[in-house]
């Protein structure tokens, strides 16, 4: 599988420190309102982890988790790793707050008067044999797995758990690891947090987010049933001078795995225009100043390169004499090429400027390429490139460096759907899709008749998808937003969400037959806010298009 080169990483390879495994388990009850509620204890000022924040009960796990398995009520297929986590978790409430997920042979839980006769430092299983009672593992539940930061010395890869609360037992605190067990809603955790009066580290307040979706702890176990809800290992980088967490589904986790895939806290995620930045010693990024509704925070240029071998840039943006400047100062006036992925005013008005900027210089005027506008675009997005790329045609970068011979190489790739001339391009040394507007961050794209054509879309979905399977593409740097990861995944996501719209658009034809576009449009995009319908309505158009293009069933 193709990945970036090593030598095109920004920063040295910092192997992040091997997890210690640990488990976690939130014991769940309602209360008097049925809500749900969580049980919590604030660990020792001391503690050389997370002192003084509030937790749910948990630990490492130790020699005797493993052995523990015969002492195990487990459900089918609970076994190994697995089960070995689910008692620790057990262990660890117990040691801590002296309750225990246990039964009798009968099948009664543990009571006060069991977990009495107990000695919280001595061996846990042993003790349950001698006391007829079976650790009741097939009560735990997988909710999440988190494993911590690549960049923390410390690291722990946790089990979340989740269980029902045993009758008539109550939580007492060991006061040396763990004090003041309480009972909190989620919510209440998540505002006492915000005030600064409920120190929690950073897996506690994302796993207390997502519990305060569900009404009571029943919702919680229908919930997990199927399986974990997600597993996660953040990344950190740097918004405002301050370290801020992102998780896979957030938008910047991805430009973090590219530019500090060790982990490293280096990679400023602000949006700005005055400063291009750098993903890859090859690669550098320059945001336009038109933030907007179909622009998100801007369109995104790229310049693809190195001083020893030249530069090709991607999407010169709007003609903004500002914004060419900058691209052209980045590149050290050094542009072979000017590629435009396609005919929008955000995408390929700065290229004749940009072009004009290197003759000034005395330099030879880099040609304009991609393909031209069809019949069909907009009177505002007409384009003619001074070369028409051809779709799989490749444009090489050729220099020499400290590692010796340098390439760089773009194979282009027609891609209609958002436009009838938009193409995408592949850098093939290391395995990164330039997506245009055919594939954003944060958002999908507008696909607007007649130059938009739905099924064109979904079909050049599929081709990108071929082509990140054949190439090994794991990141997609957008037009808009942050750089995407796990490319096959996000194409599936987005096919997928494409094919759901179209779904809701055919229902709203047949319940409405007669009807008109608004009808229809608040049938199908009645999850969208209103102030996007006059955008959603292109979409619309093109669903009905490609719905009635489509053979009868």
């Amino acid at each position: 599988m193709t990945m970036v080169r090593p030598h095109q990483q920004l920063h040295p390879a910092q192997p992040p420190a091997t997890p210690l495994a640990a488990a976690t388990v939130l014991l769940l009850r309602d209360d008097a309102q049925d809500r749900l509620q969580v049980l919590m204890t604030r660990r020792a000022a001391g503690a050389s982890f997370a002192p003084s924040a509030y937790v749910f009960p948990g630990g490492g796990i130790e020699a005797q988790d493993s052995t523990a398995h015969a002492q195990a009520q487990a459900r089918p297929g609970q076994a190994g790793t697995a089960l070995t986590e689910a008692l620790a978790a057990i262990r660890e409430s117990f040691e801590e707050l002296g309750l225990l997920l246990a039964r009798h042979a009968d099948g009664r839980w543990a009571s006060a008067a069991d977990i009495a006769r107990l000695d919280r430092r001595a061996h846990l299983a042993a003790q349950c044999q001698a006391h007829g009672l079976r650790l009741a593992a097939d009560a735990l539940w997988p909710l999440a797995h988190w494993t911590a930061d690549r960049s923390l010395p410390k690291r722990f890869a946790v089990p979340f758990f989740v269980a029902a609360m045993p009758p008539g037992q109550t939580a007492q605190a060991d006061e040396t690891e763990q004090f003041e067990p309480c009972w909190v809603r989620p919510q209440e955790a998540l505002a006492q947090h915000a005030e600064g009066r409920f120190a929690m580290i950073y897996p506690t307040v994302r796993t207390l987010e997502r519990l305060a979706a569900y009404a009571d702890s029943a919702a919680v176990l229908a919930a997990v049933a199927a399986g974990p809800l997600w597993a996660s290992c953040p990344r950190s980088g740097l918004k405002n001078g301050q370290e801020m967490r992102f998780m896979e589904h957030e938008p910047a986790y991805g430009e973090l795995a590219l530019v500090c895939p060790d982990g490293q806290v280096a990679h400023a995620l602000d949006w700005q225009s005055a400063h291009p930045v750098p993903l890859l010693r090859n690669l550098q990024r320059l945001t336009a100043p038109n933030p907007g509704l179909m622009t998100g925070p801007g369109t995104n240029s790229y310049l693809v390169g190195e001083p020893a071998t030249g530069f090709i840039a991607i999407d010169p943006g709007p003609a903004d004499a500002g914004h060419v400047q900058r691209l052209w100062q980045a590149a050290g006036g050094d542009i072979r090429a000017i590629v435009c992925t396609h005919s929008h005013q955000d995408h390929a008005p700065g290229a004749a400027p940009l072009q004009q900027l290197c003759v000034q210089a005395g330099r030879a005027a880099p040609p304009i390429l991609g393909l031209p506008s069809q019949p069909t675009a907009r009177a505002n997005s007409q384009f003619q490139p001074d070369r028409v790329l051809q779709n799989n045609e490749l444009l090489t970068l050729t220099g020499q460096g400290k590692e010796g011979e340098i390439t760089h190489t773009l194979e282009v790739i027609h891609t209609p759907g958002h436009a009838a001339n938009h193409l995408c391009l592949l850098l093939r040394e290391d395995a990164l899709l330039f997506s245009g507007d055919h594939i954003l961050s944060g958002s999908t794209t507008v696909i607007d008749p007649p130059d938009g054509n739905m099924t064109a879309y979904l079909d050049s979905l599929a081709r990108l998808d071929a082509l990140c399977a054949t190439h090994g593409v794991e990141f997609i740097l957008p037009a808009h937003g942050h750089v995407l990861h796990q490319a096959r995944r996000t194409i599936a996501q987005l096919r997928a969400h494409r094919l759901a719209r179209e779904a809701k658009v055919r229902a709203a034809l047949e319940q409405c037959p007669g009807g008109s576009l608004q009808d229809w449009l608040a049938l199908a995009y009645a999850d969208t806010p209103r102030a996007l319908w006059p955008v959603a309505e292109r979409s619309l158009r093109a669903h009905i298009e490609r719905l009635q293009s489509l053979p009868t069933p």
